[in-house]
């Protein structure tokens, strides 16, 4: 369907909140945990699994990042 293409929600990374584009997850819903790549959220993941990869980024230094965006 057209509208999946341009299909936009609302996600937060620890609190930053961002629009991202859903296209490629479009039974991603309200309370899901989605895998985001620039900008494009590209798979869903359990919420172990989301808590794990962002603690990994934060140790990265990588979280802090999104605050300059």
């Amino acid at each position: 369907m057209p509208e999946d293409l341009f299909r936009l929600g609302k996600v937060s990374f620890g609190g930053i909140l961002r629009d991202v584009n859903l296209s490629m997850v479009p039974d991603a819903a309200v309370g899901e945990y989605v895998l985001v790549h620039v900008g494009v959220a590209i798979g869903k993941v359990d919420e172990d699994e989301a808590k794990m990869t962002f603690d990994f980024l934060r140790r990265m230094g990588e979280v802090e990042e999104l605050n300059s965006i």
